[in-house]
């Protein structure tokens, strides 16, 4: 998920979660891998770690809030996150086969990006409380509650592990002029 204010520099003297991971490639709207539902993480080994701190690198390097495995070409349910809550509280993490057991409260049509759909936005409907749950990197059980925009962001790479894009959730009039921009963008050539 796109907004982030993070900085590499930050990043780079170790104060931010990253700092030992590599940047890899974005896979970009159109590739079929993120329109395919990813694997559940069955070893909670070396691997995962450093996919874990590759994908907080990536994200920081893309000035993200959220990012998926299967953006990075890896199609297993891991997504990492550093992203506000509309209180401004900052939330920062990872989860590993990660269940949406709630969206709730009221629906609100907000500005969304993606990582995947690089300088686009469109309005998109999403409930603002969810709750994820699931396992750290070391196999731990672990429960995430979200409000507001980290809400949002939780939704919206949850739906990347399912195989979708926020571009799915866009309808009528808003999906037509989000998919003439996908066609016009600089990234698509």
């Amino acid at each position: 998920m796109g907004r982030g204010n993070r900085t590499l520099a930050a990043m780079r003297n170790g104060s931010i979660r990253g700092a030992r991971g590599r940047v890899r490639p974005l896979i970009l709207h159109g590739d079929p891998a993120l329109h395919t539902r990813c694997a559940e993480v069955t070893d909670f080994g070396a691997e995962l770690a450093e996919l874990v701190e590759d994908l907080f690198a990536t994200m920081y390097a893309a000035r993200g809030v959220g990012l998926a495995a299967n953006q990075v070409g890896v199609p297993l349910r891991v997504f990492v996150y550093d992203c506000p809550d509309d209180e401004d509280v900052r939330h920062l993490g990872h989860i590993v086969n990660p269940r949406l057991v709630d969206a709730d409260g009221v629906v609100v049509r907000g500005p969304e990006g993606c990582l995947s759909l690089p300088g686009l936005e469109a309005a998109t409907e999403r409930y603002d409380h969810a709750v994820v749950e699931g396992f750290s990197v070391t196999g731990e059980p672990v429960t995430v509650h979200g409000t507001g925009f980290f809400a949002r962001c939780l939704q919206h790479e949850w739906d990347h592990l399912e195989g979708g894009v926020y571009a799915d959730r866009v309808k009528g009039w808003r999906h037509a002029r989000l998919m003439r921009q996908v066609s016009r963008a600089p990234w698509r050539r």
